[in-house]
This record gives structure tokens, sequence and C-alpha cells, in this order.
């Protein structure tokens, strides 16, 4: 199958050992980022400029409620799971569910782009991409999230969930979900550059919801002691063969060494999930939103490959009959479930109120 030279994705793609580097820095024990104090005083003296400005003369309100699901930090920490598992519940509830993202990664023809069938990654982003075809509801993408958001008005849509969209406050929101990676938690808990941080960690203060993304036993908020968040966990339920869409078991490879593609925020995460179903994996990490092409997966040996659902959209055109994506499920508590219900019936019965609508 890959009888190619062997290609050491490190190597052939800088960007990933660079991304490395400033993990290194954030995350572990590297201290060089702080030779960058000054640029992180300009990002948080800009940040509040451009926050203030937004909230005080551009912000507006939608009839629509709006639910964001967003993160305080850069990397991946579990929204699109998040977000799809949302979409399913409101759309098991009887609402009429549409997503509004950036579309990061994708460059489409005009703005506002409302995917369709035959939408690719190229167009929309691999995430948009698979929050459509694990739904089905309506997702347009745009760097004007607003105007996304009045197209899935316009297509009848009762809700709105915008990914990734915490800071993007020209957007009015009524409900604010900010997810956080449980195991690597907020790093060294400064800003950018010096640390991974978009807003202060005070910003989950004010949040509806706090969602730590599969969270360890001492897991704990510096500053925010007593904050209160819902746990989730990230369970695998099928491999899917690229070529032929067929779902197997996850223990179709169970005690076999496979290689796993990652262009995710935090590649090890998606390694200790196929650990977790006793799959022994050999890590090739790309960057994130990684634009494939067959030559990416010129490996040394002749296991069989799974990647991630996000990564998979990218590669269906020259996949393997071995390649397979990881399907998974976020999983909540019932409480969340509860208070989520309650907070959207007040929220509807506000704009009702409101707009009259």
């Amino acid at each position: 199958m890959h009888s190619s030279p062997p290609t050491h994705p490190s190597a052939a793609h800088p960007r990933t050992a660079k991304a490395d580097s400033w993990q290194a820095a954030w995350y572990g024990t590297r201290r060089w980022s702080f030779w960058l104090l000054p640029l992180n005083w300009l990002f948080v003296l800009a940040s509040a400029v451009r926050r203030y400005a937004l909230l005080r003369w551009q912000q507006k309100t939608l009839a629509t409620p709006v639910i964001v699901v967003g993160n305080i930090s850069v990397g991946g920490t579990g929204k699109t799971p998040l977000l799809i598992a949302l979409v399913k519940w409101l759309q098991a509830q009887g609402y009429t569910p549409g997503v509004v993202s950036r579309g990061y990664g994708g460059r489409a023809e005009t703005y506002p782009y409302l995917l369709g069938a035959q939408s690719t990654a190229a167009q929309a982003g691999d995430e948009p991409v698979t929050i459509y075809q694990q739904t089905g509801c309506a997702v347009c993408v745009g760097p004007d999230r607003l105007a996304a958001a009045r197209m899935l008005e316009d297509q009848g849509c009762d809700l709105l969930l915008s990914d990734d969209g915490l800071q993007h406050y020209r957007l009015g929101r009524d409900i604010e979900i900010a997810v956080v990676d449980g195991q690597r938690g907020l790093g060294n808990g400064w800003r950018l550059p010096v640390g991974p941080l978009r807003e202060p960690i005070s910003r989950l203060a004010t949040v509806d919801w706090v969602i730590v993304n599969s969270p360890s036993a001492d897991f704990a908020v510096p500053g925010l002691a007593d904050l209160y968040f819902i746990p989730m966990q990230i369970q695998p339920h099928a491999l899917v063969n690229l070529s032929t869409g067929a779902a197997h078991d996850v223990s179709l490879l169970a005690a076999q060494s496979v290689n796993a593609v990652a262009g995710i925020g935090n590649p090890q995460r998606f390694i200790n999930t196929l650990a977790e179903s006793g799959i022994t994996a050999q890590l090739h990490a790309f960057p994130d939103h990684h634009a494939y092409t067959a030559s990416d997966f010129a490996f040394a040996n002749q296991r069989p490959l799974v990647m991630t659902e996000k990564d998979a959209v990218k590669c269906k055109a020259f996949a393997q009959p071995d390649w397979y994506y990881l399907a998974i499920n976020a999983c909540l508590p019932d409480a969340f479930w509860s208070a989520f219900a309650q907070r959207i019936e007040r929220v509807m019965e506000q704009k009702k109120s409101r707009f009259g609508v």
C-alpha cells in the first residue's frame, strides 16, 4: 500500500515542528516565550480595545437565539465533538439548529457560503464539513459571522450555534459555552504569545458553562478554584472505512499496530483515545487544518491507517482499502442536558417577548 520512500511528517512540514516548540513553551517546561513579554502587553491592550469597541458600537443582537461554543486558548480542546453533540440533541428536541463557522482552511468563491452535499474541505474547511456530514444541519461559513448567521435565519433555523465564536463579539450571543482541555489545562496561564490564552482566565467565570474535556483527577483552573465545570468524555464508537463508508467495531484493530494521522490542535489526545481502545499507534502529526495529498502518506510500513474524522474529509479521494477514521461521541452528564433545556426555553421566551417571534 505504502511503497514510496518513507516521509516523516515533521520533516516534510516544518510548521509541525514549530508548533511543537510553541506547545513546549506554553504547556511544558520551556520558558523561552517569556522573552516575548512586550508583545504580550501589546496583545492584551489591543484585545481589550477591540473587545470594548465591538461590544460598545458593533455588536448586533439577532431575533434568533445564538449559542457560542468556543475556548479561551489556542489549539484543540474538543469544541467540534461538543458542538455536534449539541446540534444532535437540539434536533432530537424538535429544533432546527444551524451552525456558523469561520471556515478556517477553506476558500469559497463567495461568502457567506452555505454548505451542501457536494461541499469540500477546500471550500468550507474541515470542521464545518465534518459538522455538516455528522448532523445534516445547515452550516454557513464566512469571515463575517453576522452575515452567515442571517443567512441561516433565512434558511429557517430557529437556533444558531457559533463554532469557535467566543471572541467574535460582533455577533451577539444568548448562551456562552467555553471548552477547556482537561489534560493540558490552560498551560502556563499567560496570554499570547507568552502563553496559549486568547483571553484571561477570569473570562471563564463569565460564561454560562465551562465544559472540561476528559478532566484529570486533580483538574482545577488556577485562580478559579471554586469554578463549577461540566465534565465531558470522548468515547469512540466505530472505525469507519474511508473507501467504503462501512462502520466497524473499534475492536477491529485492537491489539494491532497502526499508523495514526492527526492534523489537529492536540494530536496526543487522539493517540490516547486509540490506546484506550486497545490500538497501538505510531503518530504522524500534521499541522492543524493541513491540506493533505497522497504523498503525505508514504510511510515505510504496511500497517493499517487510522485518522480523525476531521482529517478524513480531506483524504477520501485517494484513500486506500485499509484506511479508517475513528468516529467519536461527546458524552455529557444528564444534569447538563436538563439545565441546557431549561436555559433554551428561557431564551426562547425572552426572544419572543423582545422581538415578537
